[in-house]
């Protein structure tokens, strides 16, 4: 066993919730603009094709200029950095740039976590739950790094914190955590409430948890309304919930299927879309569908100003 850092405390599932942090409080307050914008053109680039499509100067260019914006210091960059090195980039050897080097991700979690970064420190709690980059396996600390991280807004963690929650019983708790997340805009958490929504036949609920899910990215969001918008109800539903869903304006509607598969397999290539317009052209029953031209009609405009976190 070894000892927990300075300033983290174990994680007793008995004990009180943490507060309810946000991630963004913890990040500077500005943002070199030239680094963000060479930055973000990678993360796009690397995010217009599945990854086996991307030719080899692709791959060459989205990690220079990836390594070239983390080594000026911004934490997305960073982050995006220790992603590849975790997982390598370029899967095919045509296109193969780096590959799986746990140690170098390890170490940009330990640099970003030593900073304040909730993302390095939750980071740093799955090394320590899965051994690697030199990382010990000591489940104490795993939820050690999980609790600080959680108190200070990874959504992630916020979502390990309400599954252990509800694995004690303790569901209101693990709604709150849940809640936490889905305050943030993480899809995972808006799938898991409208999931529990749905068990619970809280459809007018589930429905609402599910489009906010899909404004913010959630592929598993925008399946469970192209599956409900199919059929009309979910699963094996009982004539009576089919019902309930009819009085709610719920029917097998092929167009609105239709838009949400196509954000499904858009949100398949680029998970980082985020679809602020959603309600405009794609909005729930009873309101009327609007013509669209495509997902672009509901890709969130990018802001204005100089670039933040």
């Amino acid at each position: 066993m070894h000892s927990i850092p300075a300033g983290f405390s174990r994680f007793d599932v008995s004990a009180p919730i943490p507060r309810c942090g946000r991630w963004k409080d913890h990040m500077p307050s500005t943002r070199d603009a030239v680094v963000y914008e060479r930055y973000i053109a990678a993360r796009k680039l690397w995010r217009s094709k599945i990854e086996w499509q991307l030719t080899l100067q692709e791959t060459q260019s989205i990690f220079a200029d990836v390594s070239f914006a983390a080594g000026r210091g911004d934490w997305g960059a960073k982050a995006l950095l220790a992603y590849f090195y975790l997982n390598g980039l370029g899967p095919m050897p045509s296109n193969h740039v780096v590959g799986q080097e746990a140690s170098k991700a390890v170490a940009i979690a330990q640099q970003a976590a030593a900073a304040g970064q909730p993302w390095g420190i939750y980071d740093l709690g799955v090394a320590h739950q899965h051994g690697y980059g030199g990382a010990h396996y000591d489940l104490d600390l795993v939820w050690a790094y999980y609790l600080k991280a959680a108190q200070m807004g990874s959504p992630e963690a916020q979502m390990a914190l309400a599954e252990a929650y509800g694995g004690a019983g303790r569901l209101d708790d693990e709604e709150a955590m849940l809640l936490c997340a889905f305050g943030q805009e993480h899809g995972a958490a808006a799938y898991q409430l409208g999931l529990q929504a749905r068990i619970m036949r809280q459809y007018p609920k589930a429905l609402a948890t599910y489009q906010a899910g899909v404004k913010f990215g959630c592929k598993d969001c925008a399946d469970a309304l192209y599956l409900l918008f199919t059929e009309g109800y979910w699963g094996t539903a009982k004539p009576a919930e089919i019902q309930v869903l009819s009085a709610l304006g719920v029917v097998a509607d092929p167009e609105r299927s239709a838009r949400y598969e196509a954000i499904s397999n858009a949100l398949q290539i680029n998970p980082d879309l985020k679809l602020g317009r959603l309600d405009e052209f794609l909005p729930l029953p009873p309101a009327k569908l609007p013509e669209w031209r495509g997902v672009s009609d509901v890709i969130t405009p990018e802001p204005d100003g100089p670039p933040t976190y």
